[in-house]
């Protein structure tokens, strides 16, 4: 009997935090093959993203693109606003062309709830927000990540088609804030890979957008009383949340300002985040540095928006 060879998979942008965890959750279903400018154990090619001709000889033959390379939060102020043009938006043009002339069936894209900006905010209630939430960025990582969800959609067909994936934040965080935030606006990485994951293989439109966060335990009913109470309505709905924050004396948070609504890629994808407040205190508790000491809480003075 011969053995059908794996599906071919491509990783733009291998070595980092999202690529490294795509990588690891398709390696046992793909061939995978990595991309990235920057060397990593799982990176194949050292490739621009807007080399357009070296993207089309590695994407010849494969099943899905994931492009996850992008200019994100911490670079602004940093690179200049032609770079994250370069890279965000004419990258995300190389990718299509590249997918279009090596013949890909489809394109996973990487994008973020940080565009949402200033939808995020109401002084009245906590903000809900799903794929109809009009964006209001604010930063040019907002604007450029916008623009290149825009040409996806323009593009996206029945030869290519394209799912575009809105994650929340997932970098490392105080302990408490982490686990809090795994409620309404922040995720593990491994969650957004399996997202990653089911987006590649469960067939749809020629384009799909989803946000991928945290299950959220809230109804839209609360947001009121997300706004000024949310302890309560955290003791409410979630009470193995509130237990475990009083077990280490954490206090529980009083403000909810906004909930990224992952109910459509649930549906769509039958895809549901596993890693919440409990992972995240399993991780502390293992001293990985995925989570940061509740100390650290403090030394944050500015931090950015995922």
């Amino acid at each position: 009997m011969t053995i059908a060879e794996p599906k071919r998979a491509v990783i733009v942008g291998t070595s980092g935090r999202v690529g490294r965890a795509i990588h690891r959750a398709i390696a046992n279903r793909y061939a995978v093959t990595g991309l990235d400018r920057t060397p990593c154990s799982i990176v194949d090619h050292l490739v621009d993203v807007c080399d357009t001709v070296s993207l089309t000889r590695v994407f010849e033959g494969a099943h899905v693109v994931f492009h996850v390379a992008s200019l994100h939060a911490p670079h602004v102020g940093v690179a200049p606003d032609s770079e994250f043009a370069r890279v965000n938006i004419d990258g995300a043009r190389s990718v299509i062309r590249a997918c279009r002339q090596a013949g890909v069936p489809k394109l996973v894209y990487t994008s973020t709830t940080a565009l949402y900006g200033s939808a995020s905010s109401d002084p009245d209630r906590c903000v809900w927000l799903d794929e109809a939430s009009p964006p209001e960025p604010k930063t040019v990582y907002h604007r450029t990540k916008l623009e290149a969800e825009h040409m996806l959609e323009a593009e996206a067909d029945g030869a290519l088609k394209v799912t575009v994936l809105r994650m929340s934040g997932c970098f490392p965080e105080p302990a408490p804030l982490m686990a809090a935030y795994r409620l309404h606006r922040g995720i593990d990485a491994r969650d957004v890979a399996a997202a990653h994951r089911m987006a590649a293989e469960v067939d749809g439109d020629p384009f799909q957008r989803f946000i991928v966060s945290g299950h959220v335990p809230f109804l839209r009913e609360d947001q009121e009383a997300l706004k000024t109470r949310a302890d309560e309505v955290i003791r409410l709905r979630d009470p193995e949340t509130a237990a475990l924050f009083d077990r280490q004396k954490w206090a529980l948070p009083k403000r909810i300002d906004r909930v990224y609504s992952p109910e459509a890629a649930e549906r769509a994808l039958g895809w549901r985040s596993r890693y919440g407040p409990r992972e995240v205190l399993r991780q502390y508790e293992d001293m990985s540095p995925e989570v940061l000491p509740p100390s650290h809480a403090a030394q944050i003075t500015a931090r950015l928006d995922p």
